[in-house]
């Protein structure tokens, strides 16, 4: 007499294949965790991709915030250095005018100049910003 050892699992198939009520469906816990895992599986996919995304768009925030620091250091600067050119400019006109139309003169034509450049570009801001709000709005720009 040999003794066979059989386990648990060979002993259910077994019962279950000389039971007279047909095959027996295994049990569905495999699929469930297979299903359930899955999903786990894509949870977890999604939440590693929304935290790279997050970390993506910090660091994206962070090199545009360097650089927008930058830009406007550069931009006051050069604002600056074009003050004072066209300052240079101004008060070089003035003493070269004085010579030819005394110095009242040279005041009168360097101002009402520089009036007349400042009434253009306010004239021109206005427009533009009259042009952007009825685009904003909708309306016909015309």
């Amino acid at each position: 007499m040999s003794e066979t050892i059989m386990n648990d699992d060979e002993a259910a198939k077994v019962v279950s294949s000389s039971s007279s009520q047909g095959p027996v469906r295994e049990d569905p816990a495999p699929y469930d965790e297979g299903l359930s895992g899955a999903i786990k599986a894509l949870i977890d996919d999604g939440q590693t991709l929304f935290q790279a995304e997050l970390a993506y768009r910090k660091e994206q925030a962070a090199f545009g915030l360097g650089a927008v620091k930058r830009i406007a250091v550069l931009v006051i600067l050069g604002l600056a250095f074009g003050f004072f050119t066209l300052l240079a400019i101004v008060v070089g006109l003035l003493m070269a005018l004085a010579q030819y139309v005394g110095f009242w003169g040279s005041l009168a034509i360097v101002g009402g100049l520089l009036a007349i450049l400042t009434a253009i570009c306010l004239l021109r801001a206005a427009k533009a910003v009259r042009y952007v709000r009825s685009g904003l709005a909708g309306k016909d720009a015309a």
